[in-house]
């Protein structure tokens, strides 16, 4: 039996290596991450896991895991920002406000799946434009959903969140831990 982890983000390896964990092969599905006309964030995230799984070829006796993170901000979706003036549009956007930061794991072994979704509250503070310049500047925003990052220079602002500060990262581990147990993985 194989671990492998469906995605290339160092975040969620660093997530799995703090829960003891070390996957034994890194596989990132390369899927069309797009959302569909009127998609909700919710639906899209899970919709944008399960297929992330479905592109990972494995043994019948491997585990797989894939994990898709979203920001929502109401019905829209913010997603991993194009470049800097969509990263600056998305914080002019969550600046001040609540969001949700939605992430969907899911695990596969042969034919059987298990799926969770963890959605965590978050606000930001209110960002003047020098503080948004200077996160901008940083690079921090570049391949991170809603353009910012909670476990970077990003958790200066955010002054509060209720939920998962793992599920904001991008692997909530709690639910990511009840799903390798549930598919046979054990470690110590």
């Amino acid at each position: 039996m194989r671990l492998i982890l469906g995605s290339s983000s160092p975040r969620r390896k660093e997530i799995l290596a703090g829960l003891g964990i070390v996957p034994d092969m890194i596989l990132a599905a390369d899927i069309d991450e797009s959302p569909l006309k009127g998609e909700l964030p919710r639906p899209y995230c899970e919709r944008v896991t399960r297929a992330k799984l479905d592109a990972i070829a494995s043994d019948p006796d491997d585990i797989v895991l894939a994990a898709d993170t979203t920001v929502a901000l109401g019905r829209r979706i913010l997603g991993k920002p194009e470049n800097v003036a969509q990263a600056a549009e998305f914080l002019l956007k969550l600046s001040g406000r609540r969001h949700e930061v939605i992430t969907s794991v899911a695990v596969r072994r042969g034919v059987r799946h298990w799926t969770r979704t963890q959605v965590t509250a978050v606000k930001m503070k209110p960002l003047s434009d020098a503080e948004i310049n200077a996160y901008l500047a940083s690079g921090e925003w570049q391949g991170k959903a809603g353009g910012y990052a909670i476990q970077g220079r990003g958790g200066a602002l955010i002054p509060w969140i209720q939920g998962s500060f793992t599920g904001v990262m991008g692997l909530p581990a709690v639910e990511t831990a009840h799903l390798l147990r549930a598919a046979g993985l054990r470690w110590e």
